[in-house]
């Protein structure tokens, strides 16, 4: 009797002892304020090179470690956010990241705003702006955020002129007003202007896509003058915003060792916002 009742409290024991270890890992790994694994996704552009090269190295030293997960698209790396997935992502601007919550019934928040590559105007065909002609194509994104920059891109130029009532963050084809030049424009996915650029005049391109496509970013024929909308930002799921690991992510970005490594190694690729 006495055996059996023994081998029953040690398996009570036992039990009691995995399930505290395995509380103890949940709050490591788990969604908790003060857990130390977080996990980050991972498409494609410069700005979560820049996060694993400068900022991860900055959190290590403070207990963080990091887990990559990557995504083929932006559209994945939202989901896998919005759905708990992934902890945190730096691939997307403001108004990237409304469309999205409004479009998929999301809850992610930004938190700081972070170096961004600006969106230009490129071409194969020409060295400067003033080798337009009538009717030349031009190539867009597509996306509702970045086609709106495209068009503001397109009267910062001079080319075209929209409807003084628009909101510049939501600037469609319709809002322009004149086009004086009959230019053919063509909204298309981001990711395959660079591959076309010879059937086009002149292409509006992000940043991002520059960097990613290999294209010299220093033979930019014009530059958009970044608007707080389209400046990319930290990203989490609503709820984690005051976590203890969302708050050391912003510290690591306006801290001075991030200002440091930009200083070094910032080679007029990036905008870098005025708060860092």
């Amino acid at each position: 009797m006495k055996r059996r009742l023994l081998t029953v409290v040690s398996a009570i024991l036992v039990l009691f002892v995995v399930a505290s270890c395995g509380k103890k890992n949940g709050t490591d790994t788990g969604n908790g304020s003060d857990k130390k694994i977080v996990k980050y996704g991972k498409a494609a552009g410069p700005y979560t090179v820049l996060f694993e090269q400068a900022i991860i190295p900055i959190l290590e030293k403070k207990g963080y470690k990091f887990e990559v997960v990557e995504f083929s698209d932006l559209l994945q790396n939202d989901t896998a956010l919005n759905e708990g997935d992934i902890d945190v992502n730096v691939e997307q601007h403001t108004a990237y990241m409304n469309n999205f919550n409004e479009s998929q019934k999301g809850n992610l928040v930004a938190l700081t705003p972070i170096p961004t590559v600006p969106a230009g105007i490129f071409s194969s065909k020409h060295k400067s702006l003033n080798e337009l002609k009538n009717g030349a194509k031009i190539a867009i994104p597509s996306d509702a955020s970045n086609a709106a920059r495209g068009y503001a891109l397109l009267q910062k130029a001079g080319w075209i002129k929209l409807n003084e009532n628009v909101e510049i963050a939501k600037a469609t084809q319709k809002d322009i007003k004149e086009n004086p030049h009959k230019l053919e424009i063509v909204e298309m996915d981001s990711s395959n202007i660079p591959r076309s650029l010879d059937d086009f005049d002149f292409a509006v391109i992000p940043g991002s896509i520059v960097y990613n496509a290999g294209i010299d970013a220093s033979t930019v024929l014009l530059q958009e003058n970044i608007l707080p909308h389209l400046l990319l930002q930290v990203v989490v799921k609503k709820g984690n915003e005051n976590s203890e690991w969302a708050k050391a992510i912003v510290e690591a970005y306006h801290s001075d060792e991030f200002k440091k490594y930009l200083d070094e190694n910032n080679k007029g690729l990036w905008f870098v916002p005025e708060n860092k």
